[in-house]
């Protein structure tokens, strides 16, 4: 079953993730570059974007 492009879009859309506790956020990519973005969890400013897987 291939995937759509809708659900990518969801899944993978706006997604970060921290770099030291792995946490999952969504917010935008202005956001985290202007550090206005803290990690729930450990309040780390480091950030990445989710691979996609294939």
């Amino acid at each position: 079953m291939g995937k759509f492009d809708e659900s990518v879009g969801r899944m993978f859309s706006r997604v970060f993730v921290c770099r030291n506790c792995k946490t999952k956020i969504r917010t935008d990519k202005l956001r985290i570059m202007k550090g206005e973005v803290r990690c729930k969890k450990c309040g780390s400013k480091q950030l990445r974007p989710i691979k996609k897987s294939k």
